[in-house]
């Protein structure tokens, strides 16, 4: 039988995190939901270049032939064994159902074995809680801003205990944009720093590309960025057709600007509409440059006085140390899950 805890006053709490949602492999040990013990992480970045994006099945196997070592080397790094752990944490969904399963069977196999309870963490809610690793001055309610290879949304937290989702992606992830305009324009895998840096060389404002702002009210605090990629794709193709060179710096600065400024105005919108104590951005995206400056300048037009929070580039990329600090949220409130637990590709933030 799992042991269910009974946390004493004053306990340190130490919990594994195993996150296989994409293409990283990782693990981590978190003490007390904010101090990170270990924090080891694969890359499969090199194997999926070649493809220009994740190929599900490959990463499923890489995920297979590395998570027991990724494991043992957190454990080994962080001077702990399973005894000493508190409980078991994994990412049980959104992502690839392929790649979670790897992660959910190891981290159920590890707490029967080691009579720890285990505990399902929602891999979008974990990218917010990646700010909590960072001794921010985190205040609510709070609008957050997770924008990723595979996920946009905008989030609430009235309070700690409650997430509310404000506004998602209706197609291509902010992220996963990036990637397809990289390729389309010859950048390489994966799209984003590349375009970040190729930016920083351009003009933002030299090509007038699409921005849809979704303004219908049920839906105004949603994205779509389909009709940009494919306006990126089309301005390219008429410029070949008519054997032109685009300026590469301009048309990444363009294109980077026409995301990162719907990102920030409907970021901005809600924070003002729900008056929001502090602005959180968490994601591979979070790492953008531009996104970063942006958002700070509007938030400091509009909202002065409430700040901005995001994580170092380290923790917004997929990582394992922010889902172990989502998982002592729940492990402190006695959140558990059964050893029937399953992963779930399409999990909404919030459940």
């Amino acid at each position: 039988m799992i042991r269910l805890p009974e946390i004493s006053k004053g306990e340190t709490v130490h919990i594994l995190g195993i996150e296989s949602s994409c293409d990283e492999t990782a693990a981590a040990v978190v003490e007390d939901g904010r101090r990170i013990c270990s924090n080891v992480i694969s890359s499969q970045v090199k194997l999926h270049a070649a493809y220009g994006g994740v190929v599900p099945e490959i990463a499923s196997r890489r995920h297979l032939e590395q998570i027991n070592l990724i494991i043992e080397q957190a454990l080994d790094e962080a001077g702990l064994n399973l005894r000493a752990l508190s409980a078991v944490a994994v990412s049980s969904g959104p992502g690839l159902v392929g790649a979670l399963l790897v992660g959910v069977s190891t981290a159920k196999a590890l707490a029967y074995a080691a009579r720890l309870p285990l505990i399902a963490v929602n891999h979008v809610e974990a990218h917010l809680y990646a700010n909590f690793l960072t001794g921010a001055g985190i205040r609510y309610p709070l609008v957050a801003l997770i924008a990723s290879g595979g996920h946009t949304s905008l989030l609430l937290m009235p309070e700690p205990d409650e997430i509310v989702s404000l506004g998602q992606t209706r197609d291509d992830a902010a992220g996963e944009v990036f990637d397809k305009v990289a390729r389309a324009m010859g950048l390489g895998y994966p799209g984003g720093p590349l375009i970040d840096r190729l930016a920083a060389q351009g003009n933002p404002a030299a090509i007038d590309f699409p921005r849809a702002y979704l303004d219908d009210m049920e839906g105004r605090f949603d994205f779509s960025f389909s009709g940009l990629k494919s306006a990126v794709i089309s301005h390219l193709h008429h410029m070949r057709q008519k054997d032109e060179t685009p300026d590469p710096a301009d048309l990444a600065a363009s294109f980077q600007e026409a995301v990162v400024g719907v990102l920030v105005d409907k970021t901005v919108a809600a924070a003002r509409e729900h008056g929001a104590a502090c602005v959180l951005l968490a994601g591979g995206v979070a790492a953008n440059s531009r996104l970063r400056s942006l958002m700070r300048e509007e938030l400091l037009h509009a909202l002065p006085g409430v700040p901005l929070y995001f994580p170092p580039p380290g923790l917004c990329t997929d990582n394992a140390a922010m889902i172990a600090a989502v998982a002592d949220h729940h492990y402190r409130r006695g959140i558990f899950a059964p050893l029937n637990l399953n992963a779930s590709a399409g999990l909404p933030p919030g459940s």
